[in-house]
């Protein structure tokens, strides 16, 4: 009888050490969604995706091959929908109103242009606001969190405006923020630093550090981080911090990756590169979380997909540590962007064309995430794409 427990006891262990790593897909739409027929084009697309998208990376050798080691891979049946789109039809319904009077006075040619422009802008500039921005995450945050107490990991989907949504996601909801780092680069003083040596946290997240009942720093217009002033109300709330992590972050090692697809994200985002914003100093460190913590972060664009701006030149992690000026221990993430696949569309239907073209797009994102693991990972293949990319450069 002791034997046969013991038996039992050693597969109970051997199953639950390499059980299979269980994964949804959240999908995120985009902008101009904003009524009955556009959530049923939305939904449909996904439900034509999802199945094809499951199917290459349950096929794909290479991510079976890296799965293997983990007990496998289930990606669930069903897509999970986070549409957003309902949100800022009053707001449109508003602009819509004001074309009307547009109408009557502009000549043809501007009044087609506004209406173009409220169609396909409104939402991209609507959800960038920060009152806006920040319900949404806080409610994609919750069905994130349904997702992993139900044991999923979670990779996250974000199409065209839904990519906006995605960079916020990881910005202020991943934990990758250690407060004393943190406060000693914002400069502050001994006291405080001393203060939060004796009385450490657990890593957060802005969304945390921000919230109005933490009140430890705010988050202005332009970037710029607030550390709030009073001196003894701070030191109060960092001691409720950990507390505030655990219901405004993101769960901790529970977003697998990041797929932003029809990415218009840097014409939007460009500010990014200004290295006088707080928010950027913050995002460097985002940046380490993410490859230090196994998390896939790609880009897709199809070529003639004139909103499909690439995101970044692939870069070895040498070269990202000398540009961030951050070391990176032990990576096992990866940041890559594939904007060259050809979706065999004409430009003017390419950035809807991730649905039909269902096949040629999750076919880029399996492919893709296995050359990024390869340009980061294998020496041999990093150094003959940089070999290549070099000749190109002297043509």
């Amino acid at each position: 009888m002791k034997k046969l427990f013991l038996i039992i006891l050693s597969l109970f262990i051997f199953n639950s050490a390499y059980a299979a790593e269980n994964l949804s897909f959240v999908y995120i739409n985009g902008s101009n969604n904003n009524d009955k027929k556009m959530l049923n084009w939305y939904e449909n697309g996904v439900n034509k995706l999802h199945p094809m998208m499951r199917k290459k990376f349950l096929n794909n050798k290479d991510i079976k091959k890296y799965y293997a080691d983990k007990g496998g891979l289930n990606i669930k049946e069903k897509p999970v929908i986070f549409f957003w789109g309902f949100k800022s039809k009053k707001d449109l319904d508003f602009v819509r109103s004001q074309l009307k009077i547009s109408k009557a006075i502009s000549s043809t040619g501007a009044y087609i242009v506004q209406d173009l422009l409220t169609k396909f802008l409104h939402d991209a500039i609507w959800v960038q606001k920060g009152h806006n921005m920040i319900p949404i995450l806080d409610e994609l945050n919750e069905k994130v969190k349904l997702e992993t107490e139900k044991g999923n990991k979670v990779v996250l989907y974000g199409y065209s405006a839904g990519t906006f949504i995605t960079y916020e996601y990881m910005m202020q909801k991943l934990r990758y923020i250690n407060v004393e780092e943190l406060f000693k680069g914002l400069e502050a003083d001994d006291d405080i630093i001393k203060y939060l040596q004796a009385h450490p946290c657990k890593n957060t997240c802005i969304s945390a550090l921000s919230h109005n009942n933490a009140d430890i720093v705010s988050l202005s217009a332009s970037g710029d981080v607030i550390v709030n002033r009073n001196k003894d109300m701070l030191k109060s709330n960092f001691l409720k911090l950990d507390d505030y992590t655990e219901k405004m972050c993101a769960p901790d090692n529970m977003v697998k990756g990041i797929v932003n697809f029809a990415s218009p994200l840097i014409l939007f985002y460009s500010d990014i590169a200004d290295s006088n914003i707080e928010l950027n100093y913050c995002s460097r460190f985002m940046v380490k979380y993410i490859l230090e913590n196994d998390i896939f972060m790609l880009t897709i664009n199809f070529r003639e997909d004139p909103l499909g701006f690439p995101t970044n030149r692939n870069v070895t992690f040498a070269e990202l540590q000398d540009m961030t000026g951050i070391e990176i221990n032990n990576p096992s993430g990866l940041i890559y962007d594939n904007s060259a696949v050809w979706s065999r569309r004409l430009f003017p239907f390419a950035h809807t064309s991730y649905w039909s073209a269902n096949r040629t797009f999750s076919n880029a994102v399996t492919k893709t995430l296995v050359k990024g693991y390869k340009f980061n990972y294998d020496e041999k293949y990093q150094n003959k794409v940089l070999k290549r990319n070099s000749k190109k450069s002297e043509l």
